[in-house]
C-alpha cells in the first residue's frame, strides 16, 4: 500500500473516530426524558472533555453556535455571508478578522440568488471566475421538486434536508440565506421561535455551527441598531447564541459597519462605541467586505442637523491647514477621531 493511500486511510479513520466521539454524548442520553439531570460537577467534567470553541468570524461567531446576522435589504448580508463561508471552508481568515479553526466543510443554502446571479457576483463579467474552496457546498431549491406530504411546510423540508447533508457530506458549518424564505410568516414571534428551536436542535444533535441571515423591517437609520430591529420579534435573539448586524453608513454609498448584538463566548467588544467599519468592493472577481477601521456608531447614523459630507471635508482640510490634530478637529466637527482618520485616508491627506 502506498504512503498516500495509508495517509488517506488514517485520515478517514481519524475522521470516523472524531465523528463517533461527537455523537457519543447523545447516545448516552435518554431521549424519552424531558430533562437531563446531572450534578454540577458532572457537567463540568463533561465540559472539560469538550474542545474550547474556536472563532469562525472574530468574536462575532464561534464554533457550535447558532448565530443570526441581520440587516435591512441591500446592505450586503449575502455578500458577507459568502465571504465568511469561503473563509471557513478554505481555512483563511478575512483581512481584519480572526479565524481560529481549520478548514471545515460548509453548506451554504442560497434562497436569494439564482446560480447565474451568483456567477455574475463572483466573476469578471461572466469570465475569469473566482475559485472557491472545494469544501464549500452551495444549494438552492429545485423548482421542479414537489414537496412530500410528510412535510408540513417548506421550513420542515429544509431542516430535514440540512440534517441529511450534515450526515452525507460531513458538514460542520451551515449558513442559511435567509430566514425570511424559510418562514414567510416569520414576523409572528411564535412561528419564528419554532424555526429557531428546530435549528437549535440540529445544532446540538450534530454539533455544527449555524449562521442564519435575517431581514430587519425598514428602520430609522438615525438610531443605533438593537435587537428590537430584527424581523420576527426581538425574542428570536433570546434563542440564539450570538447575533450581529450590518448597519448602513452615511460616510459613503459602499460603507457599512458591523455591530455585535449578542454574545455568549466573549465579552461585548463591538458595541456602539466600537463598531467595525468596512467598505464593499469588488476585487477583480470577488465581491467582498474590506476592513477599514473601528469607530463610534453615532458617526455613521443619519443626522438631520449634520453638515453635508463635502462641506465637512472642506472644513476638515481648513482645520488641518491651521495645524489642528485629528482629535481637535473631531471635537469641532462633532464626530469621532476615527472618522477623521478614515476620511483623511479616503481623501489621501
Amino acid at each position: 500500500m502506498s504512503s498516500k493511500m495509508l495517509n488517506g486511510n488514517l485520515r478517514t479513520e481519524l475522521g470516523e473516530q472524531l465523528k463517533s466521539a461527537k455523537v457519543q454524548r447523545l447516545i448516552n442520553v435518554n431521549h424519552n426524558e424531558g430533562l437531563i439531570i446531572k450534578t454540577a460537577n458532572q457537567w463540568l467534567d463533561e465540559a472539560k472533555a469538550t474542545p474550547i470553541p474556536n472563532m469562525l468570524f472574530s468574536e462575532f461567531w464561534y464554533e457550535n453556535e447558532l448565530c443570526i446576522l441581520f440587516a435591512d435589504t441591500n446592505l450586503g448580508k449575502s455578500i458577507l455571508a459568502v465571504q465568511i463561508a469561503q473563509s471557513i471552508s478554505g481555512g483563511v481568515p478575512i483581512d481584519g478578522f480572526k479565524l481560529e479553526s481549520t478548514p471545515k466543510k460548509t453548506l451554504y443554502l442560497d434562497f436569494e440568488l439564482s446560480y447565474k446571479q451568483f456567477e455574475k457576483r463572483y466573476s469578471e463579467e461572466y469570465t475569469n471566475h473566482f475559485a472557491f474552496s472545494e469544501n464549500l457546498l452551495r444549494a438552492e431549491l429545485n423548482p421542479y421538486h414537489e414537496l412530500s406530504k410528510k412535510f408540513k411546510s417548506v421550513e420542515d423540508y429544509i431542516c430535514a434536508y440540512i440534517e441529511t447533508c450534515i450526515k452525507e457530506h460531513n458538514v460542520a458549518v451551515v449558513i442559511v440565506d435567509n430566514m425570511t424564505y424559510l418562514k414567510n410568516d416569520n414576523e409572528k414571534a411564535k412561528d419564528a421561535l419554532d424555526l429557531m428551536k428546530k435549528l437549535n436542535k440540529i445544532k446540538k444533535t450534530y454539533q455544527v455551527s449555524i449562521l442564519v441571515l435575517a431581514h430587519t423591517p425598514k428602520r430609522d437609520e438615525s438610531k443605533p441598531i438593537s435587537k428590537n430591529d430584527i424581523s420576527g420579534s426581538k425574542m428570536i435573539v433570546n434563542f440564539c447564541d450570538s447575533a450581529f448586524a450590518i448597519g448602513n453608513s452615511t460616510e459613503a454609498a459602499n460603507r457599512r459597519y458591523l455591530k455585535q448584538i449578542k454574545q455568549r463566548n466573549t465579552e461585548h467588544l463591538y458595541h456602539g462605541g466600537n463598531v467595525v467599519v468596512c467598505d464593499i468592493n469588488k476585487n477583480f472577481n470577488f465581491l467582498e467586505f474590506r476592513f477599514i477601521d473601528y469607530d463610534n456608531e453615532v458617526t455613521h447614523l443619519k443626522s438631520y442637523d449634520k453638515m453635508g459630507l463635502e462641506e465637512r471635508d472642506a472644513e476638515m482640510v481648513r482645520l488641518l491647514n491651521d495645524g489642528l490634530s485629528n482629535v481637535a478637529i473631531a471635537e469641532q466637527l462633532g464626530v469621532s477621531e476615527g472618522t477623521i482618520r478614515i476620511r483623511r485616508k479616503k481623501l489621501g491627506i
